[in-house]
């Protein structure tokens, strides 16, 4: 049987390759090999997103991860296609907020 290691499935986890995550039953999440990525892109209308990549993380905790940012940052945000995307030029502090979490994080 072949293991699944990409899923369009919300639900899907790239920890424990399962849908539903049983990362709960596994225990921490595997050790961090890439560092996140954090980049600012425009959009044509003149505004801007701040947008986070490959976070080695759950729906669920991306979710709990963003909550977590737009608080600290006082801004809007969003999880699109698995990246979180937050409003407005907010790189530095994003960076601040991820490594204060004990991400590795590299700016583009």
């Amino acid at each position: 049987m072949s293991e699944i290691f990409y899923s369009t499935d919300p639900n899907f986890c790239p920890h424990c390759k399962h849908i539903p995550c049983i990362c709960n039953q596994l225990g921490a999440p595997k050790k961090q090999t890439e560092p996140v990525r954090v980049r600012f892109v425009k959009n044509t209308k003149g505004s801007g997103a701040t947008v986070v990549e490959r976070l080695p993380l759950h729906p669920q905790g991306k979710e709990e991860l963003l909550k977590k940012m737009k608080k600290a940052l006082g801004c809007g945000g969003t999880i699109k296609e698995g990246h979180l995307e937050i409003q407005g030029d907010k790189k530095l502090r994003a960076v601040q907020i991820l490594e204060k979490e004990g991400y590795k994080v590299r700016i583009l």
